[in-house]
Parts: structure tokens; C-alpha cells; sequence
């Protein structure tokens, strides 16, 4: 397995956030966390955008991220890597995954999707719980990625099984999260949060062909993703466990596009009363409301355990 990280290196930690709300309490933790991670070793800190949706991306809410930051106590490096600037490099790297013809065209919609999988039992999903899509275009002729980025109205999906093929055996990734209730219980399980880590296969088809770029993003999260993290060199990847299953198909495109793999650690999340996941939606959580309600930083470590 191809890692950055070596011995001597400095390590190099990344919060990212999409300005699409105003951030939380469950961005508090990740962003705490790495920056406390990377003060321990004497790493440094990098704040990223990902700004890729830029429907959905709002001034307002970028502005308010270095605000709450900032409020918190973190400091960063400059500059931000904002990646509606690098459209370009994710553009390259599509291109170079179809070159080796991995990349189709795809006219299907989520609405046909999900139509065609509605009253089907059995039929397969991804881990988020999305139907699986069939494949209907994969046979259709293809045509390069810069011609259907160009012409817009499609997407661009992995042909997963052509990639899978193609990246061969043994991709796996290392974790330091901790390891699941049910590992925990066995004593001769290796730990995850120790020195060395553990490794973790990967299994990325079970996402089937994903899509790696639509007609309003460029790139997708999962191709933005892995080329920010090698152009800026990061070293741990630290963020939230609901993206665990996301990383089969990190390492699936760092193998393909021969891109270094950082090491990974995936934190529990913060949840509401309801002991669910908190979302950019619930107002009440927000770190600009708690502020005003006259919260401190010291009184949001506590809350989530730091």
C-alpha cells in the first residue's frame, strides 16, 4: 500500500467544510480534533472549502466558518484552498481515468433509479442506502469525458468493474478510529487507535458505478477529495465515521489515478437528543446561535468531549 507518511515527514491535518450551512457542533469536534492532533505531534493544519457545488455554496456561510473557527481558538495556514478555484485538476484527472476507458456517459437520473428499485425486494444498495444503479448506459458508445463535461445534461459514473480489475488485489487502507463495539469485544483484535493502526480492505463495489462528475459539479466529492489531499500533501485524514464506507472508493481512486494514501481515522459523531446525527438544518445546534446564546469555546469541548 502507497502511503505519504513517512517516519521524518511532518504530518499534515485538513478540516473541510462545505459553506452550505452554518457549521455545528459535530464540526466543532472534527475541527477541534484535527487541530489537536496536529499540535500534538507538531503537525500543521490546513482549512479547505469544498466549495465544488457551487449551487449550493453561499459567501455568507464561508464567511461564517472562519468566523466560528476563529471563535474556537484554531488557526490555520494560508492561503484556504477553496476548490471552485482547481476546477482544472479534478477536470485532469478525469481525464486521465478515461483514457484507460473507465469513465461512461449516463443520462439516468436519481428519480430512475430509484423508480426502477421501488417494490423490487432484494434490490442491492449502496451503504448510504441509495439503490444501486444497473448500469443501463454502461453499454452505450462512449464518448470522452471533456466532450460530455462540454456538452453538459449528463453525468460521468466508474465503470467499477473495469476500475476494480484494473487496480487489482489487496487495497486496503490504515485506520486509527476506533474499532467497532463488536471488534472491541475480541481481545486479540488489533487496536485501531495505537501506533501502527490496522488495515482495512476495501471494497468499493459496493457502490457500485458511482458518479464522479455531473453536469453542475465538475468533479465529484469523491474525485475532488483524493486530488486536494495529494496536491496538498496530507498525511492524516481525520473525519467523521459516517464517511468510513466513502474511503473503498478514495482508495479505489489513489490506486487508479497513483496518488499516495494518507493514513485515516474515523471519529464517532455527535448526535442530538434524538441520538441522531446532527445537520446543517437544526438551527439550535449551530455554533453562531450557541455563541449567541453565550457559550463559550471551553463550554463546546466540553459538550462534545474534548
Amino acid at each position: 500500500m502507497t502511503s505519504g507518511v513517512t517516519a521524518d515527514s511532518q504530518r499534515v491535518f485538513r478540516f473541510a467544510p462545505s459553506p452550505n450551512g452554518y457549521l455545528h457542533l459535530g464540526h466543532a469536534y472534527s475541527a477541534l480534533l484535527n487541530f489537536d492532533l496536529a499540535r500534538q505531534c507538531g503537525g500543521r493544519l490546513l482549512l479547505r472549502i469544498e466549495d465544488i457545488d457551487t449551487g449550493r455554496a453561499r459567501a455568507e456561510f464561508e464567511a461564517a466558518i472562519y468566523e466560528d473557527l476563529a471563535w474556537l481558538g484554531l488557526d490555520w495556514e494560508r492561503p484556504v484552498r477553496r476548490q471552485s478555484e482547481h476546477f482544472g485538476d479534478y477536470a485532469r484527472a478525469l481525464e486521465r481515468l478515461d483514457a484507460t476507458g473507465l469513465l461512461y456517459a449516463c443520462d439516468c437520473k436519481r428519480s430512475d433509479i430509484e423508480r426502477l428499485a421501488a417494490g423490487k425486494q432484494g434490490w442491492p444498495r449502496d451503504p448510504d442506502g441509495s439503490p444501486l444503479y444497473p448500469g443501463t448506459c454502461r453499454v452505450k458508445p462512449r464518448r470522452t469525458a471533456r466532450e460530455v463535461l462540454a456538452k453538459g445534461g449528463v453525468a460521468l459514473r466508474l465503470d467499477m468493474r473495469m476500475a476494480s480489475t484494473l487496480a487489482g488485489q489487496g487495497l486496503m487502507w490504515r485506520e486509527f478510529g476506533a474499532l467497532p463495539r463488536a471488534e472491541r469485544s475480541d481481545p486479540a483484535a488489533p487496536r485501531g487507535d495505537d501506533g501502527e493502526g490496522r488495515l482495512v480492505p476495501a471494497d468499493p463495489a459496493e457502490w457500485g458505478d458511482v458518479v464522479l462528475a455531473r453536469k453542475d459539479t465538475p468533479g465529484s466529492y469523491h474525485v475532488a477529495v483524493v486530488v486536494d489531499d495529494a496536491l496538498q500533501g496530507v498525511t492524516d485524514v481525520v473525519r467523521g465515521k459516517d464517511l468510513f464506507a466513502a474511503t473503498s472508493v478514495h482508495r479505489l481512486l489513489q490506486r487508479l489515478l497513483d496518488l499516495p494514501a494518507p493514513n485515516y481515522r474515523h471519529h464517532g459523531l455527535v448526535l442530538d437528543e434524538k441520538g441522531e446525527k446532527l445537520g446543517k438544518s437544526v438551527a439550535s445546534t449551530a455554533l453562531r446561535a450557541l455563541r449567541a446564546e453565550g457559550w463559550t469555546p471551553a463550554d463546546v469541548r466540553r459538550r462534545i468531549g474534548l
